[in-house]
Protein backbone atom coordinates (compact mmCIF):
# COMPACT_ATOMS: atom_id res chain seq x y z
CA UNK A 1 0.00 0.00 0.00
CA UNK A 2 1.44 3.37 -0.98
CA UNK A 3 1.63 6.45 1.22
CA UNK A 4 -0.93 8.16 -1.03
CA UNK A 5 -3.47 5.38 -0.48
CA UNK A 6 -2.88 5.43 3.27
CA UNK A 7 -3.38 9.20 3.34
CA UNK A 8 -6.57 8.88 1.26
CA UNK A 9 -7.89 6.14 3.55
CA UNK A 10 -7.24 8.29 6.63
CA UNK A 11 -8.97 11.27 4.99
CA UNK A 12 -12.04 9.17 4.16
CA UNK A 13 -12.12 7.80 7.70
CA UNK A 14 -11.89 11.32 9.14
CA UNK A 15 -14.73 12.53 6.90
CA UNK A 16 -16.91 9.59 7.95
CA UNK A 17 -16.28 10.34 11.61
CA UNK A 18 -17.24 13.99 11.10
CA UNK A 19 -20.28 13.34 8.90
CA UNK A 20 -21.91 10.55 10.90
CA UNK A 21 -23.82 12.09 13.79
CA UNK A 22 -23.10 10.66 17.19
CA UNK A 23 -25.92 8.77 18.85
CA UNK A 24 -26.83 9.78 22.38
CA UNK A 25 -28.65 6.70 23.63
CA UNK A 26 -29.15 8.08 27.12
CA UNK A 27 -31.18 11.01 25.75
CA UNK A 28 -33.87 8.77 24.26
CA UNK A 29 -36.67 7.52 26.41
CA UNK A 30 -37.00 3.75 26.12
CA UNK A 31 -40.74 3.15 26.13
CA UNK A 32 -40.95 -0.09 24.14
CA UNK A 33 -38.07 -1.92 25.77
CA UNK A 34 -40.02 -5.19 26.04
CA UNK A 35 -39.93 -8.04 23.58
CA UNK A 36 -42.26 -7.96 20.61
CA UNK A 37 -44.31 -10.63 18.88
CA UNK A 38 -44.83 -10.55 15.13
CA UNK A 39 -47.97 -11.88 13.48
CA UNK A 40 -48.80 -11.77 9.80
CA UNK A 41 -51.05 -12.80 6.97
CA UNK A 42 -50.22 -13.42 3.34
CA UNK A 43 -51.73 -14.55 0.06
CA UNK A 44 -50.91 -15.04 -3.60
CA UNK A 45 -52.94 -14.40 -6.72
CA UNK A 46 -52.85 -14.79 -10.48
CA UNK A 47 -52.76 -12.05 -13.11
CA UNK A 48 -55.97 -9.98 -13.13
CA UNK A 49 -57.10 -11.04 -9.66
CA UNK A 50 -57.67 -8.54 -6.86
CA UNK A 51 -56.34 -9.51 -3.46
CA UNK A 52 -58.91 -10.45 -0.84
CA UNK A 53 -58.74 -8.71 2.55
CA UNK A 54 -55.88 -10.08 4.63
CA UNK A 55 -56.68 -10.01 8.37
CA UNK A 56 -53.61 -9.92 10.64
CA UNK A 57 -54.47 -11.82 13.85
CA UNK A 58 -54.60 -9.61 16.94
CA UNK A 59 -53.32 -11.40 20.05
CA UNK A 60 -55.43 -10.94 23.16
CA UNK A 61 -53.87 -8.66 25.78
CA UNK A 62 -51.43 -7.10 23.29
CA UNK A 63 -51.15 -3.74 21.60
CA UNK A 64 -49.53 -2.77 18.32
CA UNK A 65 -45.89 -1.87 18.97
CA UNK A 66 -44.54 1.45 17.73
CA UNK A 67 -41.44 1.81 15.60
CA UNK A 68 -38.78 2.73 18.18
CA UNK A 69 -38.55 6.50 18.56
CA UNK A 70 -41.90 7.15 16.81
CA UNK A 71 -45.62 6.76 17.32
CA UNK A 72 -46.02 4.90 13.99
CA UNK A 73 -47.26 1.28 14.05
CA UNK A 74 -44.40 -1.20 13.58
CA UNK A 75 -45.47 -2.87 10.34
CA UNK A 76 -44.00 -4.30 7.17
CA UNK A 77 -45.61 -4.94 3.80
CA UNK A 78 -43.71 -7.21 1.43
CA UNK A 79 -44.99 -7.88 -2.06
CA UNK A 80 -43.99 -9.73 -5.17
CA UNK A 81 -45.20 -8.86 -8.65
CA UNK A 82 -46.77 -5.71 -10.01
CA UNK A 83 -49.39 -4.56 -7.50
CA UNK A 84 -49.90 -1.97 -4.78
CA UNK A 85 -50.62 -2.99 -1.16
CA UNK A 86 -51.54 -1.07 1.99
CA UNK A 87 -53.31 -1.38 5.32
CA UNK A 88 -56.99 -0.56 4.80
CA UNK A 89 -57.69 2.77 6.51
CA UNK A 90 -61.43 2.11 6.98
CA UNK A 91 -61.14 -1.48 8.27
CA UNK A 92 -57.99 -1.05 10.42
CA UNK A 93 -58.31 0.54 13.86
CA UNK A 94 -54.89 -0.70 15.21
CA UNK A 95 -56.62 -1.70 18.49
CA UNK A 96 -58.65 -4.79 17.55
CA UNK A 97 -58.64 -5.10 13.75
CA UNK A 98 -55.84 -4.92 11.16
CA UNK A 99 -56.62 -5.52 7.48
CA UNK A 100 -54.28 -5.40 4.49
CA UNK A 101 -55.49 -5.00 0.91
CA UNK A 102 -53.91 -4.98 -2.53
CA UNK A 103 -54.79 -3.75 -5.99
CA UNK A 104 -55.24 -5.97 -9.03
CA UNK A 105 -52.27 -8.20 -9.93
CA UNK A 106 -50.62 -6.90 -13.12
CA UNK A 107 -48.02 -9.64 -13.56
CA UNK A 108 -48.25 -13.41 -14.11
CA UNK A 109 -48.31 -14.05 -10.36
CA UNK A 110 -48.33 -11.75 -7.32
CA UNK A 111 -48.00 -12.21 -3.58
CA UNK A 112 -48.41 -10.03 -0.51
CA UNK A 113 -47.29 -10.39 3.10
CA UNK A 114 -48.52 -8.06 5.86
CA UNK A 115 -46.74 -8.25 9.23
CA UNK A 116 -47.34 -6.34 12.46
CA UNK A 117 -45.29 -6.32 15.66
CA UNK A 118 -47.15 -6.45 18.95
CA UNK A 119 -46.07 -5.60 22.49
CA UNK A 120 -47.61 -8.16 24.82
CA UNK A 121 -45.88 -7.06 28.01
CA UNK A 122 -48.16 -6.04 30.91
CA UNK A 123 -49.53 -2.55 30.31
CA UNK A 124 -49.06 0.03 33.02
Amino acid sequence: MTIGRIALSLLVLLLLILLVPSVDITAQEIEDSGATTELSCSFSMEQGETGRPCHVPFPQGCRVASIPGTKQPWTTISKGGRLQCRFDKTETDWKTNIVGTCSRCKSVRCSAHFSVRFNCSPQH
